[in-house]
Formats: structure tokens, C-alpha cells, sequence
């Protein structure tokens, strides 16, 4: 008896580890690895891609049509966004630039 509650135990938490932030998970990080003279710049584009139902993608999230959007010509740093839904049912990656 003590034996399969032991089981069970180790089987919830793998399950836990395995399953952690299936259900949602949104994070960022930056997209240079020049961390040394960091200038974010007084503007700030976005450009986004997305899919759903792992079979429909649609978007541009390149960093030429983030500086495009919001008006910057000279990019400064970059982040990348990403959110998923349910294993990726629905999902969506940013790309942030900051410059002038």
C-alpha cells in the first residue's frame, strides 16, 4: 500500500514538471547579446506573428516591419515576446525594437 502512494506521488509531481505553463505562458527576452552600452532609444515598434489550431499562421514579425511601425530607422535593442495557449493552440511571438 505504501508502495503505489509513493507511485502516485512521483507520478503527480513528473506530471506537474511536465505540464508546468502548458496551460498559458507569456515571457520575454532580449534579442541582443550586447548588454555592455544598452540604449533603448525614444521610440518603441512592434511587429507580431500568430497561429492557431497548429495549422493557420499569419503575420510579419520581422524587425524591419517593427521599426517600420513604429517609425524608427536606426534600431537600438530588441526583446522578443511570446505567448502560448494550451500547448500552443493558439500562439503568438512579438518582436520589440527600440531606437530612434
Amino acid at each position: 500500500m505504501r508502495k503505489k502512494s509513493l507511485i502516485k506521488l512521483v507520478a503527480i509531481a513528473l506530471a506537474a514538471l511536465w505540464l508546468q505553463a502548458c496551460a498559458y505562458s507569456h515571457v520575454q527576452r532580449p534579442l541582443d547579446t550586447d548588454y555592455d552600452s544598452t540604449s533603448l532609444g525614444s521610440k518603441v515598434g512592434r511587429a507580431h506573428i500568430q497561429s492557431a489550431l497548429w495549422l493557420f499562421a499569419w503575420g510579419d514579425a520581422g524587425s524591419k516591419a517593427a521599426a517600420a511601425e513604429g517609425g524608427i530607422t536606426v534600431i537600438r535593442h530588441a526583446d522578443t515576446e511570446t505567448t502560448i495557449i494550451l500547448f500552443g493552440l493558439y500562439s503568438k511571438i512579438t518582436t520589440v525594437v527600440y531606437g530612434d
